[in-house]
């Protein structure tokens, strides 16, 4: 079978093409695991299984984290799949992704550059530490927070894990820790379930950030621009009610591509 690796600002995934299903679900969480090893193998933050659509997309998507748990959805991996559907044959200049948290939309803009529709909040509430964001049903939950990233890696390394962790959030949740930048620009830094980390960036949680903020009337929301440790991701929040419509906008690349050494 045929594996390949893609990258997304920063954020990187084995794609692994099975729609024959050859690989039972019980076998994935440690097929990721393996596959995503730094040390022993490619190396990625997560593996995207691709299967038949069922319900009339290009295909069906399903994700698993680098620790071999799973996620409802990925902003960056939707980008890379969207690329690969298209140099694939499966789409045109348009794609559709079928994901645990629902339909994706993506849209190719020019040569290693697309555009995704992200999943609707359908939570979101206000605290005074922070504000709550889950995107699609279910929902992928972000936590998102303002903060002085010019603190070091541990000091919020260490905050990051505990808020990750924290009883108020079941699912547990993906931390995004910002610092707006300008009147329509930001610098985010995501601590991400799964990878337990920081990553280069994070798509969910880009536009997760984005929306809150632009619900709560601090940033306008439209292409807003959000710079990661891996790039720059933009972001476009169509206010419709009852929630918003989001759309990211970054790169999609393909590193590396070859053949399992099993069957």
């Amino acid at each position: 079978m045929k594996v390949y690796k893609y990258e997304g600002a920063g954020n990187s995934f084995v794609l692994l093409p099975d729609f024959d299903e050859k690989f039972p679900p019980e076998k994935l969480p440690e097929l990721a695991q393996t596959l995503c090893d730094r040390e022993k193998s490619m190396g990625a933050d997560g593996l995207m299984v691709l299967r038949k659509p069922q319900q009339g997309g290009d295909c069906r998507m399903l994700f698993y984290n680098n620790d071999g748990s799973t996620a409802e959805m990925c902003g960056n991996g939707a980008r890379c799949l969207c690329r690969y559907c298209h140099d694939h044959g499966l789409s045109d200049e348009f794609q559709a992704i079928e994901t645990p948290a629902g339909m994706v939309t993506g849209e190719r803009l020019g040569e290693g550059l697309y555009r995704v529709r992200l999943n609707s909040p359908t939570v979101f509430r206000r605290t005074e530490a922070y504000s709550y964001v889950e995107l699609g049903d279910p929902g992928i939950p972000h936590a998102v927070v303002e903060a002085d990233l010019s603190q070091s890696r541990d000091v919020l390394r260490e905050f990051a894990r505990a808020l990750r962790h924290s009883p108020e959030f079941p699912k547990g949740a993906n931390v995004n820790l910002y610092e707006l930048t300008g009147e329509n620009s930001l610098r985010l830094l995501t601590f991400e379930r799964g990878v337990e980390d920081f990553t280069l960036a994070c798509g969910t949680g880009t536009g997760a950030t984005v929306a809150a903020l632009t619900l709560l009337g601090r940033i306008p929301g439209r292409g807003t621009k959000v710079t990661c440790d891996g790039g720059v991701l933009w972001v476009d929040i169509v206010k419709e009610a009852p929630f918003p419509e989001i759309y990211l906008t970054g790169p999609a690349e393909e590193l590396w591509s070859g053949e399992l050494p099993w069957k």
